[in-house]
């Protein structure tokens, strides 16, 4: 059997590599103010270490290390455009929010370590997106010497 695209086991490294030295504006869904979350420390890698613009995406629309929070991708696309949407939900429910960054032109989706939806990374992919599954910025970076 031969793999077509990237898979969860297998992202395109040149993909990742991109996304980390080229990091733009970075929508992280599921980001809260609760500093004992994952989302709260990579986000503040994503900021601080490589330069990205950090937007938070949550229900509560809070505020995050100095940068105003949208309730959903749709409300934070109208005040930019989205360049990668960081996924911090669970596999059920990240088909979801991949759909919603296809919607909003974003140019990838990364999807944390421990999320896999094949079928939503295939749609992203489809619709032109850049897709990285099952992987951490704040462990990519410096696996791959970028910092």
């Amino acid at each position: 059997m031969t793999l077509d695209a990237p898979t969860a086991s297998r992202n395109d490294p040149e993909v990742v590599r991109r996304l980390l030295t080229e990091p733009g504006r970075w929508a992280v869904v599921g980001l809260s103010d609760n500093s004992d979350r994952p989302a709260y420390g990579v986000a503040r890698f994503l900021q601080e270490r490589l330069g990205a613009e950090v937007v938070p995406v949550h229900p509560r629309a809070v505020d995050v290390h100095g940068e105003r929070g949208f309730p959903d991708l749709a409300a934070a696309d109208e005040h930019g455009q989205i360049d990668v949407v960081d996924c911090f939900v669970n596999s059920e429910r990240v088909g979801a929010v991949v759909d919603d960054a296809i919607r909003v032109g974003a140019r990838a989706v990364w999807m944390q370590l421990g999320v896999v939806d094949e079928a939503a990374a295939a749609r992203a992919r489809e619709a032109g997106l850049d897709v990285v599954m099952d992987a951490c910025p704040a462990i990519e970076a410096p696996r791959l010497g970028i910092v």
